[in-house]
């Protein structure tokens, strides 16, 4: 058996809001994710993803909250799930031509995405955030 394709993804959020991305397609609404290039970390990838994709720059919580799994091209894909806080939303950015960035709320964000492994990770993150229940840890803190 073929082992799945790991990548990773930004769950971005800022002020108790998610922010999604359509598909280049534009067919549907993700989150920003993404091949893990070698030499870097799954959160850094994440991160890397957020800024093309979105044009989001935040701090990364180097724990991920779940793992997804879907298909395409026949092929298997694992993704990790990372929160990531923004702190900065750029009016450019990479993909800006391809995709349509929109803050909402958790509850739409459940409504809009289809992958149902990712609605229950983003289903438990917003259970987590109304009630106060996680905290974004930089991995600059975790050497200490």
């Amino acid at each position: 058996m073929v082992e799945p394709l790991s990548q990773a993804a930004a769950l971005p959020i800022r002020d108790g809001l998610v922010c999604l991305v359509t598909s280049r397609g534009g067919r549907r609404w993700v989150i920003p994710k993404g091949h893990i290039e070698i030499g870097h970390t799954p959160e850094e990838a994440a991160s890397t993803e957020a800024f093309e994709e979105a044009g989001l720059i935040g701090i990364m919580n180097p724990v991920s909250v779940g793992t997804y799994h879907y298909e395409k091209y026949h092929r298997s894909h694992a993704v990790s799930v990372f929160i990531m806080t923004v702190t900065e939303e750029k009016a450019n950015w990479p993909e800006r031509r391809e995709r349509t960035r929109e803050w909402v709320t958790f509850e739409t964000a459940l409504a809009r995405l289809a992958e149902p492994e990712l609605r229950v990770i983003v289903q438990a993150v917003a259970t987590m955030a109304a009630n106060d229940a996680f905290v974004v840890i930089p991995r600059r803190a975790m050497a200490e």
